[in-house]
């Protein structure tokens, strides 16, 4: 199996890494296009944008302007533990050991508006570019435009090299609208979490984006391989729900 969850405004790099292990990212010259038309922004129009405060914006302003091509190692942290918002309280990838983040590096990606394709050992600098912005580039109006189908052939050349031919996809709508399934050579099993309130199960936003973590944590920590084996998931509670699922989208809840 090959699971892609989606990135997370939060970052953290500050806390100490207990792990030398580390990648390039694949996309590189992508991301280094994308930074230079951000760089034409004042800081007034990334606030405009993309929505946020004048805070964040100048923030983000400056982030661009001190990026670098190849920047300083010290400057850098592995996708996977640069990341903190709700997916990666779940996915806990600092208590992972070496032999955890080897095993994560063949099956897990990270879908990434600036980075298009990470693995979790691939170093990113400190970033904000979601993946629906609309930007304009030389490709068209957005970032789906941007990154066309390259994403898509990006995650069969991992299905490939791992051997495996299922997609689990534990990404937010936004996200996984970067990838075009019709080109995905495998299957893809889609995966939802919900929870009983006031007598009825319902998708709850923060649960279930630490949910799509746990999972992620749970196919790595068991080293599982086959889709079958995730029907045994049952961190926190949550359990395979049969009524609520079909052949290729399941539910779990709790």
């Amino acid at each position: 199996m090959l699971a892609i969850l989606s990135p997370a405004k939060t970052l953290d790099y500050e806390t100490p890494l207990k792990t030398k292990l580390n990648s390039q990212p694949i996309y590189g010259r992508e991301s280094n296009q994308l930074i230079k038309t951000l760089r034409t922004f004042e800081p007034f129009e990334v606030a405009s944008l993309m929505k946020i405060s004048d805070k964040l914006a100048d923030l983000n302003h400056k982030r661009y302007v001190e990026w670098r091509n190849k920047p300083a190692e010290s400057k850098t942290r592995p996708a996977a533990l640069a990341f903190k918002g709700d997916v990666y309280q779940g996915l806990e990838a600092e208590s992972f050991n070496d032999s955890d983040l080897k095993f994560a590096q063949r099956h897990l990606r990270i879908l990434s508006g600036l980075y298009g394709l990470l693995r979790p050992l691939d170093v990113i600098q400190p970033y904000r570019l979601e993946m629906g912005t609309k930007l304009k580039t030389s490709k068209g109006q957005n970032l789906y435009d941007y990154w066309g189908k390259k994403l898509t052939t990006g995650l069969n050349e991992a299905l490939k090299e791992s051997k495996e031919d299922t997609l689990v996809n534990l990404a937010s709508n936004e996200y996984f609208g970067a990838i075009q399934p019709k080109l995905l050579k495998g299957s893809l099993l889609n995966i939802g979490f919900k929870e009983k309130r006031n007598g009825q199960l319902k998708f709850v936003s923060f649960s279930a984006k630490k949910a799509r973590g746990l999972m992620a944590k749970f196919i790595i920590k068991e080293r599982l391989k086959k889709p079958n084996d995730l029907k045994n998931f049952d961190l926190e509670d949550y359990k395979f729900n049969k009524k609520f699922s079909s052949e290729l989208d399941w539910t779990f809840s709790r």
